[in-house]
């Protein structure tokens, strides 16, 4: 069920951006003791990122309150990319890399459902389906006859590219928004679907879709939109861009996940918090609301610990706990063998330098990737920046000594309070 109070508590918890006719969305969602909804994921990568973390977590807290719920892999409109708010063309993919891509997020999106118990009213769909059984001739004289190219050029999004005489926008690209928009109709008939939910970039995309599914059956349908979770920079969180956090541990370790969570900003904390607390994998008495230093780690700390379970599952929360308490111990003579050995190991997150012919503290720097120049070691160096094995070093002309190499194997180079790798003797 749907109705002005349980979208009020959404609002509340920052969970919504906009709502498409809210007054007439409200009036027609609250007969229906379930609502069907969707939301579209497309595979252009093999793994999911933190920038889907806040609609799965709407999905979830829809079948809560008793709703069917829709994930939507875009096999098809996949192939085509989405042009939106992008200053340049997307990279077309070949359709062996897509179907590749596809069968893995569907295997990634079931193993989140099934480690949170969420898997009632749910179902998994691909618009491959639909759209490889439709003719090129009946696709736009059915469907393209009804989408204007003069409202279709004043979306913002389309309006930035083509602007640009440098990047301008394919025929391609432009077309994505007729798919999208013909997904809607398509759930709509053939399973009763009446609304979608997409990140604020896609409010164009969801009103082409509404705007099709009320010409073609004259149906009305509805659209909400969720705030785009973005980077310190503003940039939003994607599949191509430089520093992207991706579910899979392959791609990005655990201990990784874990750490972004933990730096996110003050603000971001605040606002997950609400949002986490409301969707229910934080729990009131695991955070306060006081703003000191203290209770602001603490909160992060309850963040970062909700959503790797969430992703990942409590096993692999120990893990990370396991790594960080290696890591951050003072003395590093109380680390044992077994733990150097659990650092190196697959998917936990230290990278490891296999070191057999340097052994200068500033040229390790440089191909540990610590630095980008020996000038530049020298000043980490210098500022004391630079530990090994905890142990600050300031001289930048340092040699490693056999005294650095624990069990004869191993040394713990650190920059910063965040940086670390395992140097690995021969």
């Amino acid at each position: 069920m749907i109705n002005k109070e349980i979208i009020n508590k959404f609002k509340n918890s920052g969970f919504i951006y906009k709502i498409t006719n809210e007054q007439k969305f409200l009036k027609n969602v609250e007969k229906h003791t379930s609502v069907v909804l969707y939301c579209g994921f497309d595979p252009t990568s093999d793994s999911l990122h933190v920038g889907h973390i806040l609609p799965i977590l709407f999905l979830k807290k829809m079948q809560d309150y008793g709703n069917k719920i829709i994930f939507l892999i875009g096999g098809s409109t996949s192939l085509i990319g989405d042009p939106s708010f992008k200053n340049k063309e997307r990279k077309l993919f070949p359709k062996k890399k897509i179907l590749k891509y596809q069968k893995k997020l569907k295997l990634q999106i079931l193993s989140i459902l099934k480690k949170n118990n969420f898997s009632k009213n749910v179902k998994i769909l691909n618009n491959y389906k639909w759209f490889s059984n439709i003719n090129i001739i009946d696709f736009l004289r059915n469907i393209g006859k009804h989408f204007s190219i003069n409202q279709m050029i004043n979306k913002s999004s389309v309006i930035e590219r083509i602007n640009r005489l440098d990047k301008g926008m394919s025929f391609t690209e432009f077309s994505y928004s007729l798919l999208q928009s013909y997904d809607f109709s398509y759930l709509n008939k053939k399973y009763n679907t009446i609304l979608q939910i997409g990140g604020s970039d896609q409010w164009g995309n969801i009103v082409s879709g509404i705007n099709l599914t009320k010409k073609l059956y004259k149906h009305k349908v509805f659209g909400i939109t969720i705030p785009l979770f973005v980077k310190k920079n503003g940039k939003k969180f994607g599949k191509t861009s430089s520093g992207s956090i991706w579910l899979n541990k392959k791609k990005t370790s655990v201990y990784d996940f874990y750490q972004f969570w933990l730096n996110i900003s003050d603000e971001e904390a605040n606002n997950f918090i609400k949002i986490f607390y409301f969707v229910g994998i934080l729990k009131k008495k695991n955070f306060k609301k006081k703003n000191s230093i203290k209770e602001i780690i603490k909160n992060k700390q309850n963040i970062a610990d909700s959503i790797t379970i969430f992703i990942h599952g409590k096993k692999i929360l120990k893990i990370v706990k396991k790594i960080s308490k290696i890591l951050f111990k003072k003395k590093i003579i109380f680390i044992t063998k077994n733990s150097f050995n659990f650092l190196t190991q697959k998917y936990v997150g230290i990278n490891k330098f296999y070191v057999n012919k340097y052994n200068n503290l500033s040229e390790i720097l440089l191909k540990t990737c610590f630095s980008k120049s020996l000038s530049k070691s020298k000043k980490m160096i210098l500022s004391g920046g630079i530990k090994i094995n905890n142990v600050v070093k300031k001289n930048y002309n340092y040699i490693f000594k056999s005294s650095d190499k624990m069990f004869s194997k191993y040394s713990l180079l650190s920059k910063g309070k965040k940086k670390f790798c395992i140097l690995c003797w021969k």
